[in-house]
This record gives structure tokens, sequence and C-alpha cells, in this order.
């Protein structure tokens, strides 16, 4: 139920005047993505980022955002730019606000695409998190239309997509934000969208994570040749912020078990460990949230 719990709190955060819906912005000729969502409503996906990566031959979607709704939308600021069939649909991962918008993108054929543990994971939990969308602070007006779509493809470690003049290289290192996160990686354009395995200026989602894999993912990735990075939340970043991500998760690990020690509230053991951990503007529940979810749980 930790999950159930992750919501039910990531629902009293709420901003209290909600920012203006993001815009697409051009990170290259042929790349758009959302960057830098401030408003982190649940209707609005919680702040995640997608994109869009246009091709000769067609588009290439990276993540669809948290139901019918959301893609609808999505879909409104691509046919804004480019009126090219829509061929694939990528999850970086398969939680809820990166994924739920799968069905708006399937009816138009696209072909979705994620690594098998994650299509596993929506497999085994699409159903009960659209049943339970109230949990997650979801209205039902908010979910009309939206059905669970699973990944069609699955892959192991490494896919290379060609979209006519424009290669994509699709790869999973490790276990680390999910077991099966991936990240989309464009060579000509020295640009990477890592989903959540990059949080920047936000406070991350610890409850599925394998923090060992997690940090040699991040090593991989600072060998990439990349100039942009588009993270699953936050603004548009760079190596610098992969470097900081993995310092936050060994500082957070290491301090959370030692802290704990000493404080049997989590209220206060967070406020104790936010003192420590890194300033990120945004999400700073979801430290109370993690120490709960991962080092108390079982007890």
């Amino acid at each position: 139920m930790r999950r159930s719990l992750f919501f039910i709190t990531l629902c009293l955060f709420l901003f209290r005047v909600p920012a203006a819906l993001a815009e697409l912005s051009k990170l290259a000729d042929n790349v758009y993505a959302y960057v830098g969502v401030k408003d982190a409503s649940p209707a609005h996906s919680f702040a995640a980022n997608a994109g869009i990566v246009i091709g000769r031959d067609g588009v290439l979607v990276i993540d669809t955002l948290i139901s019918a709704k959301e893609g609808e939308r999505f879909l409104a600021d691509i046919r804004a730019i480019t009126d090219k069939p829509i061929l694939y649909v990528v999850n970086t991962h398969t939680h809820l606000d990166h994924a739920l918008g799968n069905c708006v993108f399937a009816k138009l054929g696209a072909h979705i695409i994620a690594h098998e543990e994650d299509q596993t994971l929506l497999a085994q939990r699409g159903a009960d998190i659209l049943k339970n969308a109230a949990v997650y602070g979801l209205q039902p007006e908010d979910m009309v239309g939206t059905e669970i779509v699973l990944p069609s493809i699955a892959f192991s470690q490494y896919l290379t997509i060609n979209l006519g003049n424009s290669s994509v290289r699709l790869m999973r290192n490790q276990p680390s934000h999910t077991q099966g996160s991936l990240v989309v990686y464009l060579p000509q354009e020295k640009i990477l969208f890592s989903g959540d395995i990059l949080f920047t200026d936000f406070h991350p989602f610890l409850a599925d994570g394998d923090l060992p894999g997690w940090s040699k993912t991040l090593d991989d990735l600072m060998q990439l040749d990349v100039d942009k990075i588009v993270p699953g939340h936050g603004p548009l970043s760079s190596k610098k912020d992969l470097q900081e991500m993995q310092q936050y998760l060994s500082l957070f690990d290491s301090q959370a078990k030692a802290i704990l020690a000493q404080h049997a509230d989590t209220a206060a053991a967070s406020a104790s460990l936010l003192q420590q951990l890194p300033k990120r503007s945004m999400a700073e529940w979801m430290v109370e949230f993690n120490l709960k979810s991962r080092y108390l749980a079982n007890k």
C-alpha cells in the first residue's frame, strides 16, 4: 500500500495557484519537450516532462503523461508543430504520470515501446491504478476516456529506432528508478531524455528504486556525448545535474539510516534530513515519504 500512501501525501502538496500549462520548448530543429513544468497537481501529471523527436518518416513521442485528457493536450501541442504521423511512443518507465496517456497515441496506430520489466509493471498495476484514481488525487473528470494500454514492443538492453534521417537509441543500463527505467539518446543532436533517472530541483521518488543500480546508471550516462538533458521532472539539465543526482542519492541513503536511529518521529527525521540534503525547490514532502517507504516499511 506504500504507493497509495505516496499519492495521498502527494495530493496534500499542491500549489495554491496553478501555473499556466507548459508549452513544448524547441531543443533542436527536430526535438521538442516540456521542461521545467511548475504545476505539480495530479491533473497536470505531477509536473512530468515529455517530448517528441521528428524524423523524415514520422514522429517518436517520449512519455504520454497521466491520462487521456493530458495525452490529448500533448497531442494538440504536437499537432501545432507537425502533422507527420506518430509512429512510436517510448515509455521511459510506466509510472502513471508517464504512461497513462498511452491510449491517445495507440488509437493513432503508434507502436508503444518500453523495457520488458516496466511492461510487466504496468500490466500488474495498471488496472488498480485506474480503478483507484481518486487515491492519487485524480477526479473522475480528469480520467475520462483513459484506458490502460500496455507497450506492444519490449526489449531488454538496447533498441535503435530509425526515423528516416534521425537515429534514436533506447538504453536500459541497470535497474534504477524502476527495474526497467530507460533513457532516450539522440546522438546526432546530443540530447538525452532521462525519464525519472534524473530529477532536477525536485526531490525524487525513491520507493521503487534500486539505489546501487541507479548510481551505476548515472555513471554510464555521464560518459555519453550530450549537451542537453530532459529530466523526468524539472528544468533542462546537464551532466552536472547527473552528478548532483548521484550525490543526492548517496547522501540520502547514508544520512537517512543515521537520522532514523535518533528520531522515532518521521516528521522530525525529515526536517533533520532536509537540513543536510541539497536544496531543491519542489516536492520537499517527498523526503518524509521516502523515509517511510524505503526505511520503515517493514518495521
